[in-house]
């Protein structure tokens, strides 16, 4: 059976913190990794380790499991009881010690890796880890496009607003001309300017310069619970 394919561009989306005390193979993965995801946080200890984690936004981590004068899963237990946090942890391991695989179950540790570090499955592993934090953000997007139908819901309104979302970017910018929006969707430009006039006016659309908008989220969602309660 072959493997499904999958779409490694996603974890351009993602910093990664690996901690591996070995740095021949630390320095080999994270030159691999660094091609693959928006930033890699290579370290040999825990202490650095913790560092980058109270200073980093980090997205993933992935751990060696015995470490020179340390353990993998000890960590992962501080930084759940320390910085009550919920990241995302592969773990790797030359061992098969179900002692250790039991410990990690109940970190609830989303996958490990047998070492020798395969490159493919590592990059697998690390998409199959990210990919909930993919869906649950298009879900969220596609509830918040729900909230703001029931905000303005002309049929015109709906086709621009899906626009808007379909073409946000990472940070929630928008950028793109009335010319260019036509090009896309049949419609005047006056309507176009009375619909984006409407979303500045209720602050879910924030005006930066020229064409570029930020959407503002948190906006949508006191609109959307204010108007329900009232």
């Amino acid at each position: 059976m072959k493997d499904k394919k999958r779409d490694l561009e996603i974890l351009k989306e993602f910093n990664i913190l690996y901690i591996e005390d070995d740095e021949n193979l630390l320095k080999n993965s994270s030159d691999i990794l660094e091609d693959f995801v928006k930033e890699i946080y290579s370290v040999t200890n825990t202490k650095n380790a913790l560092e980058i984690l109270k200073t980093k936004k980090v997205d993933v981590i992935i751990s060696d499991i015995l470490l020179e004068n340390d353990n993998g899963i000890d960590f992962i237990k501080r930084v759940r009881d320390e910085l009550a946090s919920d990241i995302p942890v592969i773990l790797t391991t030359a061992y098969t010690d179900t002692s250790y695989l039991i410990d990690a179950v109940k970190l609830k540790v989303e996958n490990y890796i047998i070492k020798p570090i395969n490159i493919k499955e590592l990059l697998n592993t690390i998409h199959d880890t990210v990919l909930p934090t993919i869906q649950n953000k298009e879900i969220k997007k596609t509830y918040s496009i729900i909230k703001t139908i029931s905000l303005i819901c002309d049929s015109k309104q709906i086709e621009v607003i899906r626009f808007i979302y379909e073409h946000l970017d990472s940070e929630n910018i928008f950028d793109y001309s009335y010319i260019e929006i036509m090009e896309h969707i049949d419609i005047s430009k006056p309507t176009l300017v009375k619909i984006f006039k409407s979303l500045v006016d209720k602050g879910i659309l924030a005006k930066l310069q020229r064409s570029r908008y930020r959407f503002n989220e948190y906006r949508l969602n006191e609109l959307h619970f204010g108007e329900k309660d009232g």
